[in-house]
C-alpha cells in the first residue's frame, strides 16, 4: 500500500515471534499460499458493559502501510536466527496484497460480530495478528470507556488529560479514541498536531506554588492568557482561592478548576460564592480521578465540564477489549479462486465459528437498533461481504471495505468518525446508556 511523503518507520517487528515461525513452517509445508480468512472479534464484553466502540482502524491501516521487512529488520531476524534464509528472502518481498473489511471507527459493536475481516494467503495474513490486536484492543477499550463518560456527562464537555498516566505513544492514541467517542478536547499537543483534535490547558499547582502567593500567581496567568482563562483554585483553600481568582480576573473570569476534595459539595459552594461575587458566567471545571460513575454522581452538581485522565487511558477498569484474531476459513490448495472451507476450534471456553461472514444491524420501525445479524457466506458469493437488503428493509451492513488488492480504499478523518459514533449511539435502545451492569444492548444472532 503506497503512502505519500517520507517513508514511515517499519512496523514489521510490532509482532510476536511465533507469527514468523508459523510462516516459516507453512512455507516449508506448502500451506502458506492457501487462501485464508481471519476475523477479529470478541467473545464477550468486559463486565458491566453493554456495548463496545471501535477505535483504531485508521491507525491500523496506517501501520499496515509501513509493514515492510526492510534491510535493518531482516538483518535483526537473521542475526537472531528467527527464521530460515528462504523465509528471510520471502519476507524481503512482503507486501500485503489481500483484502480487508470491517466496522469503521466510531461504530458500536457486539460480541461475536467481526470487527475486522482479513483475506489473503495464510502467509500474508497471519503476520498481521499482533499488529491488529495491539492497535484495536487499546483503541476500543479507551473508546468504550470514553463513550460511557460522555453519556454520563449529559452534554457537558469533557477534556482528555491522561497523557502522564500511560505510555507516550498510547497517550496520543487514547486522545484520538476519546475524541471519536465524544470528548471535546485533549491536553496532548501531539494528538492535536497529528489528528487535528482541539487542545486545552492552562496551569497546574506548580505554577501557583512558584509564586509568592496565590493572588500573584493568578494575576500573572490572567496577564498572560486574559480573563477568560481557567484558574486552579484548590492549591491552598478553595474559598480564598475563588475570591483571589475573581479579584484577579474580574467577574468575567472564564472558569475555575476544582481538582481535589469533596467535588460535589465544593461545586455547590463554589457556585454560590461565584454568584455572590458577580461572576455568574464563570464556569466550574471538575477534575481529579474521575470515571463515568463519578461523573454521573456529579450530574446534579453545578459543574460545567470535566477533565478525565487515569480512568480513561486505562479503559476505566477494562484496559483491553478482549479481541482475538482467528482463522475462520481457508482453501485446500493455493490459488485466489480456490473455494474456501470453514474451519473452527472447539477449545473449551474458547470456541470459534467457522466461515467467512456477513454482518448487518437490524432496526425496528422507530429506527432503534434491535440486533446484529451474522450469516456465513456461501463459497460462490462476492468477495466483499455484505448482507443483502433493499433500502427500507431495516438492515444496515456493518462491514465496510478498507483494503482491496493491497490498496487502501477507506479514509476517514476523526471528525467523521466522531459524527458516526454520535449517530450510532443515538440508535441504541435507551437501556444501552445505563451505567449499571446489564445485557448486551444489541445482541448478535445468526441469520440465513
Amino acid at each position: 500500500m503506497a503512502t505519500s511523503g517520507a517513508p514511515a518507520r517499519s512496523t514489521a517487528l510490532l509482532t510476536d515471534h511465533y507469527e514468523l515461525t508459523m510462516l516459516d513452517a507453512a512455507l516449508r509445508s506448502g500451506a502458506a499460499h492457501r487462501r485464508s480468512v481471519f476475523e477479529v472479534f470478541a467473545r464477550r464484553l468486559p463486565p458491566g458493559r453493554r456495548y463496545g466502540v471501535v477505535a483504531g482502524m485508521g491507525r491500523l491501516l496506517d501501520a499496515l502501510a509501513a509493514f515492510r521487512f526492510d534491510d535493518g529488520v531482516l538483518a535483526h531476524l537473521d542475526d537472531r536466527g528467527v527464521v530460515s534464509p528462504a523465509t528471510l528472502d520471502w519476507l524481503g518481498r512482503y507486501r500485503f496484497g489481500g483484502h480487508a473489511w470491517g466496522h469503521v471507527d466510531g461504530e458500536v459493536w457486539a460480541p461475536g460480530s467481526p470487527l475486522l475481516v482479513v483475506e489473503g494467503t495464510f502467509a500474508e495474513a497471519v503476520l498481521l495478528e499482533t499488529l491488529a490486536l495491539s492497535v484495536l484492543n487499546h483503541g476500543c477499550a479507551v473508546a468504550a470507556a470514553a463513550s460511557r463518560m460522555v453519556t454520563a456527562a449529559a452534554g457537558r464537555p469533557l477534556i482528555e488529560m491522561g497523557s502522564r498516566r500511560t505510555h507516550e505513544g498510547a497517550a496520543v492514541d487514547a486522545a484520538l479514541a476519546a475524541y471519536v467517542a465524544g470528548f471535546a478536547s485533549t491536553s496532548n499537543l501531539e494528538a492535536g498536531h497529528r489528528h487535528g483534535i482541539p487542545t486545552a490547558g492552562t496551569s497546574a499547582h506548580a505554577f501557583t506554588l512558584l509564586h509568592d502567593d496565590e493572588p500573584q500567581a493568578f494575576a500573572a496567568q490572567v496577564a498572560a492568557l486574559g480573563p477568560g482563562t481557567t484558574l486552579l483554585v484548590d492549591t491552598y483553600d478553595v474559598a480564598r482561592g475563588i475570591d483571589a481568582a475573581v479579584r484577579a480576573a474580574g467577574p468575567g473570569l472564564g472558569a475555575i478548576r476544582l481538582d481535589s476534595g469533596d467535588l460535589i459539595a465544593l461545586a455547590h459552594s463554589a457556585r454560590e460564592q461565584l454568584d455572590a461575587l458577580g461572576a455568574r458566567s464563570t464556569r466550574i471545571v471538575v477534575t481529579g480521578d474521575l470515571d463515568e460513575h463519578a461523573i454521573a454522581a456529579l450530574a446534579a452538581a453545578p459543574a460545567d465540564g470535566y477533565g478525565v485522565g487515569t480512568s480513561l487511558v486505562t479503559g476505566s477498569g477494562a484496559p483491553t477489549a478482549g479481541l482475538v484474531y482467528k482463522l475462520v476459513a481457508r482453501s485446500r490448495r493455493p490459488g485466489a479462486d480456490e473455494p474456501l472451507e470453514p474451519v473452527a476450534k472447539a477449545s473449551t471456553g474458547k470456541p470459534t465459528f467457522g466461515g467467512r461472514k456477513a454482518a448487518a444491524r437490524r432496526y425496528d420501525a422507530t429506527g432503534t437498533a434491535v440486533e446484529d445479524v451474522l450469516r456465513v457466506l456461501d463459497p460462490g458469493e462476492p468477495t466483499e461481504p455484505g448482507l443483502s437488503g433493499e433500502p427500507g428493509d431495516g438492515m444496515r451492513p456493518l462491514l465496510v471495505p478498507f483494503v482491496r488488492g493491497g490498496e487502501r480504499v477507506w479514509h476517514e478523518k476523526p471528525d467523521g468518525s466522531r459524527r458516526h459514533h454520535a449517530r450510532v449511539l443515538a440508535e441504541l435502545p435507551p437501556q444501552a446508556r445505563q451505567l449499571s451492569p446489564g445485557d448486551v444492548a444489541v445482541p448478535t444472532v445468526w441469520g440465513r
